[in-house]
């Protein structure tokens, strides 16, 4: 399996054997969350794909070798070290090549899963189309990549820095379909309601799985499936405190010529210290979440697969 790819040995049996694998990105735990508490929260992920019966699969780049799956003291490192860098896709040969230790983003680590033959892919929230992009382009790279990576990603939206409209369009654009996760409304990452709707529902996990299943029947399964899971009205950031935390980091933005990449590290640090950490309770809860929705469909996901073989 994948002789470039170094597989967790929990990780390569449940693939064999055809048993539910849940992906998940390390860019949330090098870069995302603070010190100390990304650790913490890492085993929190993984617990809450293994409580839904799915093997957990973090991602990540160590000496050089790619990484599907990582050990107490694979992810001590990922958690503690000043010297991890961010990988998206074009990063990928880059770091192999230098021999250098990098997180995955969303675009990096939908593309790794697929190659090692995970199907299902838990995370925060999806990049996408920038405000101003008919001026910058700036797109993010997940949206290409789940353009041609058949991989479902679970995801909370998109961050609401963001243009929506632009994302939810340019998805089309792309045909990667777009679900609600028992909603009709496009989750906008701290908050439930982005104020767009999604263009189709799913009620189970059982609805999703089968969702991927008819793609891959009809062979349009291409591209990747976004599932979007809103945190609960009850956990979402006070819309208030939302709107002003979001109008002064723009201008800050703004203010300081913040552009590109540096724009969501930015802006997310600036909402983290100006709600005095409400922001991060908020991510860290809607990853828990999206964590637990994907095994969920890992595990349905793996069992029709299971009786469609058996009966065949």
């Amino acid at each position: 399996m994948n002789a470039d790819l170094e597989i967790l040995p929990e990780v390569a049996d449940a693939l064999a054997g055809g048993g539910p694998v849940v992906a998940l990105e390390s860019t949330i735990l090098a870069h995302g969350l603070p010190r100390g508490d990304n650790r913490r929260i890492a085993d929190q992920i993984e617990g809450q794909v293994r409580a839904s019966g799915a093997v957990p699969a973090t991602i990540a780049v160590l000496d050089g070798r790619v990484r599907i799956g990582l050990g107490p003291a694979d992810l001590d490192r990922l958690c503690e070290s000043d010297d991890i860098a961010k990988l998206s896709v074009r990063d990928l040969g880059v770091a192999l090549a230098l021999h250098r230790d990098g997180a995955t983003t969303v675009a990096s680590t939908s593309a790794l899963a697929h190659r090692a033959g995970i199907g299902v892919f838990a995370t925060g929230g999806l990049g996408g189309v920038h405000r101003g992009a008919a001026q910058s382009f700036d797109i993010s790279a997940d949206l290409g990549v789940l353009a041609s990576t058949p991989v479902l990603v679970v995801c909370a939206g998109v961050k609401s820095i963001l243009d929506v409209p632009g994302t939810l369009e340019y998805l089309e654009t792309l045909s990667v379909p777009v679900l609600g996760y028992r909603t009709d409304a496009f989750p906008g990452f701290y908050l439930s309601d982005s104020g767009y709707r999604v263009p189709w529902r799913v009620e189970t996990p059982e609805q999703a799985a089968d969702v991927v299943l008819a793609r891959r029947a009809l062979h349009t399964d291409g591209a990747g499936v976004v599932l979007a899971n809103p945190i609960p009205v009850d956990q979402q950031l006070d819309i208030d405190l939302h709107d002003r935390t979001l109008a002064a980091g723009l201008a800050l933005l703004e203010a300081n010529h913040v552009t590109g990449k540096d724009v969501t590290p930015r802006l997310l640090e600036f909402f983290h210290s100006s709600t005095h950490g409400a922001s991060l309770r908020v991510n860290v809860d809607l990853v828990l979440g999206n964590a637990a929705l994907a095994g969920q469909v890992a595990v349905a996901l793996s069992l029709t697969l299971a009786q469609a073989a058996s009966a065949s």
